[in-house]
């Protein structure tokens, strides 16, 4: 799919991928499913190596630190926190949440309704913060662990975001949003990129007010994963024109 940018493939025939195409829009999959899943296929991979690759801050760590225990939601709070979205649309959630637990709706990517819904629903069934059921106690992993960061200056990122907005459009991201538009209203479609689409689609904005939208999201996106992953002191950080010292970098670890 154009809109989740996932690799070629030609990419894919160069390296074995996982996660790719894998599920329909409809399936439920969380951070937790993410950790027991690639947990399983490290275990079982004949490689001595695996490479995670990403920008999904909770998924991420999912894996390298473990997930807290989250309790199931009731189905009767899950209904009355989503018809209170129905009713006051996302911005007044957000609210709630800044006000029941400031800390997580500093990370929280709050253009994902299913992530802002689903803290809200913590805090209203438990009377706790979302944030108090994060531990942050890291579960031992049986293999070594090495996090490189890629970054740019933020002119030269904020440039290659806008083009490859423009890039995405050129490729047929229309075309593909229209063909997803009857399914519109599923949490994996209310993602940076289609949402905005499907307001052009509903003659709610313009195309280029659509493609502004998504390039400013995005951008507002990537300040989001740049701080949560600058906390990380185990991160070391690169230009990713900079191959050969990453290499270098490397080359003077011990797997």
């Amino acid at each position: 799919p154009i809109g989740t940018a996932a690799p070629t493939a030609a990419q894919q025939a160069r390296v074995r991928h996982y996660f790719v195409g894998n599920h329909h829009l409809e399936d439920y999959y969380s951070a937790s499913l993410f950790e027991e899943d690639v947990l399983k296929i490290i275990n079982e991979a004949s490689s001595k190596v695996s490479l995670l690759s990403g920008g999904s801050m909770m998924y991420i760590d999912a894996v390298c630190k473990g997930i807290d225990d989250i309790p199931t939601i009731r189905p009767e709070v899950r209904q009355e926190m989503m018809q209170l979205l129905e009713s006051e649309g996302l911005e007044k959630m957000c609210e709630l949440l800044h006000e029941w637990d400031p800390e997580h709706w500093a990370v929280v990517d709050r253009n994902n309704p299913r992530r802002v819904i689903h803290a809200l629903e913590i805090c209203k069934q438990t009377g706790r913060t979302y944030t108090s059921f994060r531990s942050n106690t890291i579960k031992e992993r049986p293999f070594n662990i090495i996090k490189i960061g890629l970054n740019r200056d933020r002119e030269t990122l904020y440039q290659r975001i806008n083009q490859r907005v423009l890039q995405m459009i050129d490729d047929g991201m229309i075309e593909e949003a229209q063909r997803v538009y009857p399914k519109r209203m599923l949490n994996s479609l209310n993602t940076v990129g289609y949402k905005e689409l499907f307001e052009y689609l509903d003659g709610l904005t313009t195309l280029d007010e659509a493609i502004f939208k998504i390039q400013s999201n995005t951008r507002r996106y990537a300040r989001k994963q740049l701080t949560w992953y600058k906390r990380d002191a185990e991160m070391t950080w690169f230009s990713p024109d900079n191959i050969e010292e990453i290499l270098n970098y490397l080359s003077t670890i011990s797997l």
